[in-house]
């Protein structure tokens, strides 16, 4: 679905934020968000103090998946800088002065990396990155060290999960030193079959290594994932088309509705797309719905203070609407 590409950076003459004082991090907040400010290929951008955020905005913020939580809940000297296009953010004052991202739909691992690496550049001229030759970027936890880079893209794998395959996927690809996590990277869960892929190491591989090997992993379980869906069509097809009618029927009836049934419910139609049993058209619909689903942007919408039994009654009624315009899953073509 997305590729994404984050770095780690410091700047030299500061302590991590970790250890620096709060008249420290407002100077790092300063100079990172004079910097951003004068980056080329980022126009418009928009500078955000987190402390000025409510906690609303922060959470939605955060399920676009534009700030960590972890800065979500940083008290003081922390901000965000967010390209109009929302494509590339830079969070000041997380675990480190600078953790610069981009993310773009579909699988473009090197368009990605040439991308951010000329952002990255264009920062460097104005500030000074802790670096040493022997050990590369330095950072705040010393898994990023190196390159500082993780790159990730995520995943639709419903037929590995369906197939129960999922785990000996994931033990294998750990095995070479690549993560598997949820929607919303480590410690989340595998909510509507969405799985980050992302490398582990950033010492003792240049960025091109990092990226070649990652790609030939992905490819790899996009490819067992293809395989996956096959073998259900052929095994069971009927359980496959039960699974994904009783998803439609829910989606466009349905009347309460969690976050995680409804990312699991929208999981199974976009499997429907795939299979072209709903037609393409469809599927920019269907990939909205899973970001204004969440918990923050039902908040938002409702425009008042809810409790969380009252954001499923509107996330249902949000789904109900948007399918009164989705046709039904025809499976026709897969019997003649």
């Amino acid at each position: 679905m997305s590729t994404r590409i984050r770095l780690a950076r410091n700047l030299s003459q500061f302590p991590f934020p970790g250890w620096a004082k709060k008249t420290q991090k407002e100077e790092v907040l300063g100079r990172c968000l004079e910097a951003a400010a004068r980056i080329p290929k980022i126009k418009n951008p928009t500078g955000l103090r987190i402390d000025e955020l409510t906690e609303l905005e922060r959470q939605i913020l955060f399920e676009r998946h534009l700030i960590s939580r972890e800065l979500s809940n940083e008290p003081e000297g922390a901000g965000v800088v967010i390209s109009k296009n929302q494509a590339c953010s830079i969070m000041i004052n997380e675990e480190d002065h600078l953790r610069i991202q981009v993310i773009k739909n579909g699988l473009h691992l090197k368009r990605t990396w040439n991308f951010i690496n000329s952002i990255d550049t264009a920062i460097e001229e104005s500030l000074n990155y802790a670096y040493t030759k022997e050990l590369g970027y330095l950072t705040a936890c010393p898994t990023n060290v190196g390159t500082g880079l993780r790159a990730s893209a995520m995943l639709h794998l419903p037929g590995l999960v369906i197939s129960g395959q999922m785990e000996k996927v994931v033990r294998a690809v750990n095995q070479l030193g690549i993560a598997v996590r949820g929607i919303f990277g480590e410690g989340s869960d595998a909510s509507g079959s969405f799985f980050q892929i992302s490398n582990q190491q950033t010492l003792g591989e240049t960025e091109d290594e990092i990226l070649k090997r990652l790609n030939s992993v992905m490819a790899t379980i996009i490819e067992r994932e293809e395989d996956a869906r096959e073998k259900v069509l052929e095994d069971d097809s009927n359980k496959v088309f039960d699974k994904i009618g009783r998803a439609y029927g829910v989606l466009r009836n349905g009347h309460l509705l969690s976050s995680s049934e409804a990312m699991n419910r929208l999981s199974l139609i976009r499997l429907a797309i795939d299979f072209g049993s709903i037609p393409e058209q469809s599927r920019m619909l269907v990939d909205r719905l899973f970001i204004e689903c969440q918990p923050g942007h039902i908040q938002f919408n409702a425009n008042k203070e809810i409790e969380p039994n009252q954001r499923d009654v509107l996330r249902a009624s949000l789904l109900r609407d948007a399918f009164a315009r989705l046709p039904e899953p025809t499976f026709d073509h897969f019997t003649q």
